[in-house]
């Protein structure tokens, strides 16, 4: 692709500016033409001062050693006589400083590569292009953007062609990164501490849009965060390094300015300069993520409850920025596999990510090591050499969930390959046969495995849970493997072998494992690893009970705890958790604040301090997950296994009487399915409509059903 083109570059290094490229050339209006190209770093292009395509952040962010996107824009309408092609191109993911430890990426040049088709004539990048300055003087993922619009841009020389691969070059593959939701400011007002600061009333991922009259000279600077302190006061020390400052030097007369490559996490804005005094409708925030159509709505009458929904929904907004990340907002934003392997369930009811997910799965590929090897962020910014447990294993459950709920074989046809290495990974890497065993030194911070993490369960201010790292690595070495084995039948492979594994895994793990933990009996309940089911269910039921009714687990059990307890005659325990209002808890949360999910249970504790400064984002997906079990459970809105895609549907809602009617619909790749429940006088009504052919289980009854609409009366005891 772009196989004769050359990659052009300035000069001299531009720094941290960006570089505008330009090419004037004639052309034949009313004849078909197309614009392909690519850069290290990303880019905008205008030809004729109009802006070609409407996508952000291009060409994406993707293992740039390996995979490197280049998009085609139908450019035939904005063709002329006379015409001029602008591309301007700044850091990026590729160049910043967030790759610092890929050194081969982060010293790159800046750098375009182009073709231009129109009718059969061809234009590529080469000497004929021109390199001039853009007014964007300062960008950085992690750090801001500042624009000077008093810069003269018209000083254009010669560019020098550089050597760079294009064999890496592929075609776009993800959704397009685009503007998505507007806010206005819902109030702006001034700290304890004097400063100004505008409050959108929802912490978002993308950028602040500002419009006002100005003398040439005057500054506009805007500081990111998602609090304010318990005194009211601006909080961003949890960003770390990460300046996220946007900066404007404006011109004269009235202007319309936003920032153009690069993204910000936040809810507040602190108004560091302005000239004169900034006003409401001078300012508006802009969401940023990656288009994805909306599949999943869970309604309820409980008010509490229909915030936490929200809040999970605007998580994934804001870490759906052409990749999975954990977080939007410090120096951070990678792809962390362990947090997209907890969520990605819940990801796919909320938006249709099929596409998302594919692009990314093919960076889990290009990541993967020699020895099948998954690093723990993909890409691999940081150059990680470790492969944590429940980290790595996204190899195994991201592709088996896309299939369960897009039906395409070809995902797993892409996958299974790297699946099986996956798993012969850990058979290799383990110090006792059948389990997932490290040396003592995995138990380390940062030396292996995560373990559970941010569990609650360890010392105050631990990182890690009490459950032991082996125990949860075993237990992901039984779930990849058992999927593998799925992922390989479904394609009609002999599994024979790893099927044999799969229960000298399971035989073994009964054999080593007491389950002292909440997370230890969660992952043998939720991954079929005990014989006594009923006695590992009642211990759970007891612990969370003895607890206070509350919850002790952290990234690894709490995506399956209410499964867990809801799959083995505890509804009524999964819904109590649910709903819990004193910490911790998914509606401590909401009850302090929350417009997104937060990394830690106790981000902000109850005094208004905060958990830390080094690692407390409030606007981390992982403990979102809860949103499947609401769509899987309380809705009872399940794929069957045998029929994937939606081809035929498991519905089996379990219903609360703490919560008056919800409401599950899903619009899968075969139609809407709903399931509604209302607690009446008379019992519980259940209204369920499916497109597809369907087993309706009510209270251990079986329902097959055809397409249509039905309805139900049951009287069922409260859970």
């Amino acid at each position: 692709m772009l196989e004769d083109a050359l990659w052009i570059s300035p000069p001299a290094d531009p720094g941290d500016g960006a570089v505008a490229f330009r090419r004037r050339f004639p052309g034949r209006p009313g004849r078909k033409a197309t614009l392909t190209l690519t850069c290290l770093g990303v880019y905008d292009a205008y030809l004729n001062g109009q802006r070609v395509g409407d996508c952000l952040l291009a060409p994406g962010c993707t293992e740039y050693e390996k995979r490197l996107q280049a998009q085609t824009y139908d450019i035939s309408d904005m063709i002329r006589a006379e015409n001029e092609l602008t591309v301007t191109v700044a850091k990026g993911w590729h160049r910043s400083r967030m790759m610092r430890k890929r050194e081969r990426l982060y010293s790159a040049p800046c750098a375009l590569i182009a073709r231009l088709d129109m009718d059969g004539e061809v234009l590529v990048t080469d000497s004929a292009w021109e390199a001039g300055p853009s007014s964007v003087v300062f960008s950085d993922i992690w750090d801001g953007e500042a624009c000077d619009a008093t810069m003269d841009t018209t000083a254009y020389g010669p560019v020098r062609t550089v050597d760079w691969p294009r064999d890496v070059i592929v075609p776009q593959e993800g959704p397009y990164v685009r503007e998505q939701e507007t806010l206005s400011p819902r109030a702006l007002f001034v700290t304890p501490r004097g400063e100004r600061v505008i409050d959108f009333g929802q912490e978002i991922t993308g950028y602040a849009e500002i419009t006002l009259t100005a003398r040439r000279g005057d500054r506009v600077v805007l500081t990111c965060a998602e609090m304010l302190d318990r005194d009211g006061n601006f909080y961003n020390e949890n960003y770390r390094t990460a300046q996220s400052r946007m900066t404007y030097i404006c011109r004269d007369g009235q202007q319309t300015w936003k920032p153009r490559f690069t993204f910000f996490g936040f809810r507040y804005l602190r108004v560091d300069e302005w000239p004169g005094e900034p006003r409401m409708d001078s300012i508006r925030a802009i969401a940023v993520y990656s288009e994805m159509a909306r599949t999943g709505f869970l309604r309820t009458t409980h008010a509490k409850l229909n915030r936490l929904i929200e809040n999970t929904l605007w998580s994934q907004r804001g870490n759906f920025v052409d990749i999975p990340t954990d977080c939007p907002q410090r120096d951070e934003r990678m792809g962390w596999t362990g947090d997209a392997q907890v969520f990605c369930k819940a990801a796919c009811y909320h938006y249709n990510t099929q596409r998302f997910f594919e692009k990314w799965m093919n960076d889990l590929r290009a990541s993967q090591r020699p020895d099948g090897s998954i690093p723990d962020t993909v890409p691999n910014f940081w150059g990680i050499r470790r492969s944590s447990a429940a980290w790595g294993d996204v190899m195994t459950v991201l592709p088996w969930q896309v299939f369960l709920m897009y039906g395409d074989r070809g995902t797993l046809a892409r996958n299974v390959d790297a699946m099986k290495r996956w798993v012969d990974y850990i058979t290799a890497d383990t110090l006792e046969r059948d389990l997932w065993i490290g040396p003592d030194d995995a138990d380390i911070m940062w030396q292996k495995h995560y373990g559970d993490w941010l569990a609650l369960d360890a010392a105050e201010g631990s990182y890690h849970g009490a459950t032991p790292n082996d125990l949860i690595a075993s237990a992901y070495y039984a779930r990849s493997t058992l999927l593998l084995v799925k992922a390989g039948k479904a394609l009609g492979r002999d599994m024979a072998a790893y099927e044999v594994l799969y229960e000298r895994i399971r035989a073994a793990f009964r054999d080593r494992f007491d389950l002292t933990t909440q997370t230890a009996c969660v992952l043998a309940l939720a991954f079929d690893l005990t014989d006594d089911r009923p006695a590992v269910a009642a211990r759970l039921n007891r612990m969370i009970r003895d607890n206070g009714t509350r919850l002790s687990t952290g990234f690894v059990g709490t995506p399956h705890l209410l499964y867990a307890l809801s799959d083995n005659g505890y509804a009524g325990t999964a819904y109590d958790l649910l709903l819990q209002e004193a910490y911790p808890s998914w509606l401590y949360e909401v009850d302090h604040g929350a417009t997104t999910i937060w990394e830690h249970w106790d981000g902000r504790k109850e005094n208004g301090t905060f958990w830390s400064a080094d690692m407390n984002s409030f606007n981390h997906y992982a403990y979102g997950a809860v949103a499947d079990w609401l769509y899987a459970v309380a809705g009872g809105i399940r794929p069957d296994e045998d029929a994937p895609g939606f081809e035929r549907v498991v519905i089996a809602p379990v219903p609360s009487g703490r919560i008056q009617g919800f409401e599950a619909e899903y619009r899968s790749v075969r139609g809407t399915i709903l399931s509604r429940w209302t607690n009446t006088e008379e019992g519980v009504r259940h209204e369920i409509s499916t497109p597809v052919p369907a087993d309706i289980i009510l209270d251990g009854e079986r329902h097959p059903v055809g397409p249509g609409t039905y309805i139900f009366y049951d009287q069922r005891k409260e859970q």
